[in-house]
């Protein structure tokens, strides 16, 4: 079974998590959510609490199939401040792991850390215009190799959907949920 770890720091965009955490887990892929703090208690964007499955600290030595990056104002450069969150993407991106980045996470995570390496991704707003070291493609969902980004909130079903199908090596499951929940993919 597939395994993703979805990293949620202070200030991280919920709708955005959650929409792919239960994506995700509808289509039976396992999902841990890893708090980027010293507790697993996380506060949202929107003040909502959460609480997640394990810390960032206690899980960073495992290897997950794919790392997701919610974004957020704040969140995404909570992450982006983190070594223990950069060391972990470089880990997993070193092993051909899916890093997938939504929203603001693109540019403030991988591109402010140099972790782009020349490939395409989209990520939200005009962030984009402060990032070298990727090529920026204005889409719902980029994938280029290991790295699939979503553009924002807005695109968070296409964002997860495009994660699944990837995870599953196969479309038909996913398209079948999408129907199931009435949305267009």
């Amino acid at each position: 079974m597939k395994k993703v770890a979805v990293l949620l720091a202070p200030g991280f965009e919920e709708a955005e998590a959650i929409i792919t955490i239960d994506i995700l887990r509808r289509l039976n892929i396992e999902v841990e959510t890893l708090a980027c703090a010293e507790s697993r208690a996380v506060v949202s964007y929107h003040n909502i609490p959460m609480v997640a499955d394990h810390t960032l600290s206690d899980r960073g030595s495992h290897l997950y199939d794919a790392v997701v990056l919610p974004g957020g104002p704040q969140g995404s450069v909570n992450l982006a401040a983190s070594g223990d969150v950069v060391a972990f993407i470089k880990a997993h991106d070193a092993q051909n792991k899916l890093i997938c980045p939504i929203c603001s996470a693109a540019a403030r995570v991988l591109g402010g850390n140099g972790l782009l390496n020349g490939r395409r991704y989209v990520c939200s707003g005009d962030l984009w215009q402060g990032v070298s070291g990727g090529e920026y493609v204005d889409a719902p969902v980029v994938e280029d190799g290991n790295l699939l980004s979503g553009k924002g909130l807005g695109h968070a079903f296409d964002f997860a959907f495009a994660l699944s199908a990837r995870l599953l090596g196969d479309e038909a499951p996913v398209r079948d949920h999408a129907e199931h929940i009435y949305y267009r993919w």
